[in-house]
């Protein structure tokens, strides 16, 4: 009778859930958002979509065929990167500025820190922040026309702007109703306008267990508390700020990102809840209405300090402490 056990290598627990299935998922829950945005600003929203997403593709193609590394876009992360950084820009923006995005995103955040996996903060995220110190004046141009509404340079205001102004003591007459901002009949970038299309989204990927509900729980809770007590103690004022901007989308699509998130249950709170903290700040304080993306990034460079303070503890490690403070 053999006497020694046979030890395989890892990994021992086996999934059929891959990589490409779970960005698959991703693409299916954006696609609600990406509708609506081509709708309601027209045609030149789907041109950046396309644009963004196969200038992505792309520069991941010709990196790992001139560095000799195996070809990854089948894993479809690429795309997911390109319509999350085409989806955060303004419809009227110049098609070359997110192409030239999606390249930084690609090659800079992530090829160049090793890949999918390795590169420590979100790479679309990252992109959208380069571009807006860059080219502001071209992403913070919001005004609109030949869609399905039209805004123009005074009255095309974003809801945040305007909720901004409300908060400093302005006139509430240019703020914009709770049914267009949910529903998403406002300015702003591509894929941030419609509540319900980014629900939608976002319930799709926790019934599919792509994301747990704890990080945009959390961070949408906690902001909405925060904005209420230093707000003013508004609840219209509270849901108005939730629904309008990126912060639905951030929640769902970009806070949740495996490789910048935190990997622990209580992490993942203690993430919501800094992200949440970071918002309101950067919203109620800042010199821009928006802050999404400046708190998703400080927040990813947190992560390793968060996963450290809340990693469980190995059962019987705590008992050998103890025993070895006594003695």
């Amino acid at each position: 009778m053999e006497k020694f056990y046979n030890v395989s290598s890892s990994p021992h627990v086996r999934s059929k859930t891959s990589t490409q299935n779970l960005m698959l998922d991703v693409i299916i829950a954006m696609i609600p958002t990406s509708i609506w945005g081509i709708y309601h600003f027209g045609v030149n929203s789907l041109v950046i979509l396309v644009a963004t997403v196969a200038a992505c593709v792309l520069t991941e193609l010709v990196y790992q065929k001139a560095m000799h590394k195996p070809v990854t876009i089948a894993d479809l992360s690429a795309v997911v990167t390109g319509m999350i950084l085409a989806l955060n820009m303004p419809p009227q923006v110049p098609v070359w500025i997110p192409v030239f995005g999606g390249v930084f995103a690609i090659l800079v955040v992530k090829q160049l820190y090793g890949g999918l996996g390795q590169n420590f903060m979100n790479p679309a995220l990252a992109a959208r922040c380069f571009l807006l110190i860059s080219f502001a004046t071209f992403m913070n141009n919001f005004s609109f026309s030949n869609g399905a509404a039209s805004f123009d340079s005074v009255s095309g205001a974003t809801p945040l702007a305007s909720l901004r102004a409300i908060h400093k003591g302005a006139e509430a007459a240019s703020v914009y109703s709770l049914q267009d901002l949910f529903i998403g009949n406002t300015p702003g970038t591509i894929g941030e306008v419609s509540a319900v299309a980014l629900l939608i989204g976002g319930i799709y990927l926790i019934v599919r267990k792509v994301i747990s509900w704890r990080i945009p729980v959390c961070y949408i809770g906690t902001f909405a508390v925060l904005t209420f007590l230093f707000g003013g103690f508004n609840a219209e004022y509270v849901i108005s700020e939730v629904c309008a901007g990126g912060l639905i989308f951030g929640a769902f699509f970009m806070a949740t990102d495996y490789v910048t998130s935190p990997i622990t249950e209580k992490g993942q709170y203690v993430f919501g809840a800094v992200l949440g903290l970071f918002t309101c700040i950067f919203r109620l304080k800042g010199a821009s209405p928006e802050g999404v993306s400046y708190a998703i990034i400080l927040s990813n460079l947190l992560v390793p300090l968060i996963e450290r303070i809340t990693m469980p503890v190995a059962f019987g490690i705590e008992k050998v402490k103890k025993e070895e403070k006594k003695a």
